[in-house]
């Protein structure tokens, strides 16, 4: 049982991850709704602690739309229910002509005036901040943001990338001392499935194996830094896991037969798999999952048993039970804020995970596992969100 001194310095927090990309791509018509979601979300919640992991900040042509990630950030900042959060720290990697190094990620941390005692690392002298101006106040670190020190970022080793093609793939990290608890919280960005072909032939696919790589290298990555130690960490983002699509297509395809299509360059192949009488059902291409009863089909609960990525990863990752619809690829379109996209085969790829130290850390088991903007159009992606989670007082905590 907590003491009363533990119990009055818990701090309520709020973590929410969200891929933006398709923000920026059409800001008139999808900026203004997702912030609203968002800072209701806010507002119901009234967090201690507010931590937002973005992924893909400026859009895929971020080129052309990194002028709409200063207005998203002052619209976000400005807002009426902000107010009250007197410390805040962002870190927005916009410099997308350096390729060795852009992440287009963004984290966003808001700390409430009622917290008592707050603390930020430095990973470049591997000590906390003592100046309190580094940490008191609004501070916006944005374009190239190699040297801040109190974040660690890093790009996944080229030869990680398919066809060792740079993409914006990689992690980027805090740590914090809370009331005395303290914890790291990484923004993750893992590979995307580039065909639906390919990522059906086997279990794990190609591209899962892919991601697994990149975690498990990010994971011991934080084990073996002695320099940092290794305290308990929060991991969300878009980690891009998909279904095992090999084991879906063969719960949807029972007593129907395939027929591949194949065009004069073969570059639009696809695999139509029909009933007894020649009806289409599922429809499997490159970039094209198609069924006939898509809208319903993939919020089943059936679907979840196929949600499998992190099954070798059990032992050193932790995940609040799954209670809500795939989270991608949903429909970009204002008037469908619920449809997916049949591109893809629905998948939970945005995901708040944790180490199993964290258990130690948290006060409460009322913590809830849910989707931002359930009937609201968020761009292909929902945002993932746990509020309510309270973190203990811990003074002693420390391993190094």
């Amino acid at each position: 049982m907590e003491t009363s001194q533990e119990d009055s310095l818990c701090t309520e927090m709020l973590l929410v991850t969200a891929n933006v990309g398709s923000l920026f791509e059409d800001p008139e018509r999808l900026l203004q709704l997702w912030l609203h979601e968002f800072l209701d979300k806010v507002s119901h919640v009234q967090a201690k602690f507010l931590a937002l992991h973005l992924q893909e900040v400026g859009g895929k042509t971020y080129e052309k739309s990194m002028e709409y990630v200063q207005e998203f950030i002052k619209a976000l900042c400005d807002a009426p229910v902000m107010s009250d959060y007197t410390c805040v720290q962002i870190f927005m990697d916009e410099d997308f002509k350096s390729a060795e190094h852009f992440t287009a990620l963004g984290n966003l941390y808001f700390v409430h005036q009622d917290v008592a005692s707050l603390k930020l690392w430095n990973f470049l002298t591997h000590s906390w901040e003592e100046d309190l101006q580094v940490i008191k106040g609004k501070h916006i670190y944005s374009g190239n943001i190699e040297t801040i020190a109190t974040k660690e970022k890093s790009k996944f080793p080229q030869h990680f990338f398919p066809e060792c093609k740079w993409s914006r793939k990689g992690f980027m990290r805090t740590r914090w001392e809370i009331n005395g608890t303290v914890f790291d919280l990484v923004n993750i960005h893992l590979f995307h499935d580039a065909s639906n072909l390919a990522a059906c032939e086997n279990f794990p696919s190609v591209y899962c194996k892919t991601r697994r790589r990149a975690l498990v290298h990010t994971i011991e990555r934080f084990h073996l830094d002695k320099q940092n130690g290794t305290v308990p960490f929060f991991l969300f983002g878009d980690f891009n896991f998909r279904c095992d699509t090999e084991g879906v297509v063969k719960e949807l395809t029972q007593n129907l037969s395939a027929h591949r299509v194949q065009n004069i360059k073969n570059e639009n192949d696809k695999i139509n798999y029909r009933n007894s009488t020649g009806d289409n059902v599922l429809t499997v291409g490159k970039k094209e999952f198609s069924h006939a009863d898509h809208q319903l089909k993939f919020k089943e609960d059936w679907l979840k048993k196929f949600d499998r990525e992190l099954e070798p990863l059990k032992d050193v990752l932790v995940e609040y039970p799954i209670q809500f619809v795939p989270s991608y690829p949903f429909e970009e379109d204002p008037e469908m804020p619920t449809d997916y996209m049949s591109t893809r085969c629905p998948a939970w790829c945005d995901r708040i995970l944790m180490s199993p130290l964290v258990q130690e850390i948290v006060s409460n088991d009322e913590s809830t596992y849910g989707m931002i903007g359930e009937a609201v159009c968020m761009g292909d992606h929902k945002a993932q969100r746990i509020p309510n989670l309270s973190q203990k007082y811990r003074r002693a905590w420390r391993s190094w």
